[in-house]
C-alpha cells in the first residue's frame, strides 16, 4: 500500500471507475517517488483524511449529493447513444473545478507556498504557518466564490478507441494552457482560471476523458459532444498531463499496462516541476517623479533595504507535445489591456478591471 504521506483526497465514486477489473474496492497504483507499482491497493485508503473536512463533517455532508450526482452522470455518459447535454456540460465544469480546488495536493501547494513566503519574509513560522485544515477550508471558500468562473468554456468528451487506457492520479483535475505556453507574448508569466486559452482535463473512465477549453482560442471538432480518438500517440499525450500534474500516485485499471506506463513516465520524469510555485523577491531600486521601480534579487543575498515586495508565481508543467485533437480556432482571439493582469477571456473583462481591453489575435 502507498505510504500515508502519499495519500490524497479523491472521491471513491471517481476512483471506482479506474478500479481493478476484478474488484471495485481496489485499484492499481504507480508511486512516482519510489517508481514502484502497487497492485490491488484498497480504494478507501486513497480517498480520505480526517482533517480534510474538519471535525464537524459539515463539508462532507455538503459534498455527498455532488458525488452521488457525479456517479449518476457517469452512468448516463457511459450508456449507449449518449449525447452530451448542456446540463451535464455545466456539471462537469463544476465537478472539475471542485476537484481542482479540493484535492489534498492543491491544499498542500497552498501550505508550501505560505511556508516559503514566511521564510523569505523572515517571519517566525509559528506566526505565519498555514495548517492543512485551514488550507482546505480556504480552498473550498474560494471554490464557492469562483464556481461560475469557467462557465464560458466549451466541453467535449474524448472517446478512447485504442488499446491504451486513460490513467488518472491523486491530483486528476489538470489545468493547462497550450496558447499561453507557446505564445511569446506571455513568456515568463503564468496563467490562472480566468486566463485566455485555458484547457482543463479530467479522466472520467479508462476510455473517456473530459476536456474543457476556451472556444475563442481552440477548436475541437465533435459530434454530439464526442470526439473519437484512434491514435495511441494522442492518448499518451493526454496521459502525460497526469504524470506531470500528480503529486505522488498514478491510478490505472489494467495491471498488464505497467511496462507501457513506465515507458511513458521515464522520458518525462525530469519535466515534473520540483516545486509548483516560485517566490520572487524584489527590493526598491529607484524612485522617480512619484513612481517606484523594484529589482528582483535573491532574498538570501539581498543587502539592507527599506522596502521590498514578495510575489508568488505558480509553476505550470510543460508537456513534451500537444494532442492534435486540440486544434486552433480560426481567427481566434484574446483580450489584454497591457497591465499585469495578462491575457484574459472575453467573459472576464467586466469583472477584471475598468481599464479598456483590446482584442488581439490569438495566433
Amino acid at each position: 500500500m502507498a505510504s500515508n504521506k502519499n495519500q490524497h483526497y479523491v472521491p471513491q465514486c471517481y476512483l471506482k471507475q479506474f478500479s481493478d477489473e476484478n474488484s471495485t474496492a481496489s485499484i492499481n497504483i504507480f508511486n512516482i517517488d519510489r517508481e514502484k507499482f502497487i497492485n490491488c491497493a484498497p480504494i478507501k485508503s486513497q480517498c480520505s483524511k480526517s482533517y480534510f473536512y474538519g471535525d464537524d463533517l459539515e463539508l462532507e455532508k455538503a459534498l455527498q449529493p455532488i458525488e452521488s450526482r457525479y456517479s449518476g452522470v457517469i452512468r448516463e455518459i457511459t450508456s449507449a447513444g449518449y449525447k452530451l447535454t448542456n446540463d451535464h456540460r455545466e456539471f462537469l465544469i463544476f465537478f472539475w473545478q471542485l476537484q481542482y480546488m479540493r484535492t489534498e495536493a492543491a491544499s498542500r501547494r497552498s501550505v508550501e507556498m505560505t511556508d516559503g513566503m514566511g521564510e523569505v519574509a523572515g517571519i517566525d513560522p509559528k506566526d505565519f504557518k498555514m495548517e492543512m485544515k485551514e488550507a482546505v477550508q480556504l480552498s473550498m471558500k474560494n471554490f464557492v466564490q469562483e464556481r461560475f468562473l469557467l462557465n464560458d468554456l466549451k466541453v467535449c468528451l474524448i472517446k478512447n478507441k485504442t488499446k491504451m487506457d486513460f490513467i488518472t492520479s491523486d491530483d486528476p483535475a489538470v489545468l493547462t494552457n497550450k496558447w499561453h505556453i507557446i505564445d511569446e507574448r506571455v513568456s515568463g508569466s503564468n496563467f490562472g482560471l480566468g486566463s485566455a486559452g485555458v484547457i482543463f482535463l479530467l479522466p472520467l473512465t479508462p476510455d473517456i476523458l473530459c476536456v474543457g477549453f476556451d472556444p475563442h482560442v481552440y477548436s475541437i471538432p465533435h459530434k454530439n459532444g464526442w470526439v473519437h480518438v484512434k491514435s495511441e500517440r494522442e492518448i499518451i499525450l493526454f496521459n502525460e498531463h497526469q504524470f506531470l500534474n500528480s503529486r505522488a500516485n498514478i491510478f490505472f485499471k489494467n495491471k498488464k499496462s505497467e511496462k507501457q506506463l513506465f515507458d511513458l513516465f521515464t522520458p518525462i520524469k525530469h519535466s515534473r516541476p520540483e516545486s509548483r510555485h516560485k517566490i520572487n523577491y524584489a527590493v526598491l531600486d529607484e524612485e522617480f517623479e512619484g513612481s517606484k521601480r523594484y529589482k528582483v534579487v535573491d532574498w538570501r543575498e539581498a543587502k539592507d533595504h527599506q522596502e521590498a515586495m514578495i510575489h508568488t508565481q505558480m509553476v505550470n508543467p510543460i508537456p513534451s507535445a500537444w494532442p492534435h485533437t486540440i486544434g486552433w480556432k480560426r481567427k481566434g482571439f484574446v483580450y489584454s489591456n497591457g497591465s499585469g493582469i495578462g491575457y484574459i477571456r472575453e467573459s472576464r473583462i467586466n469583472l477584471a478591471s475598468n481599464h479598456d481591453f483590446v482584442k488581439e489575435s490569438a495566433r
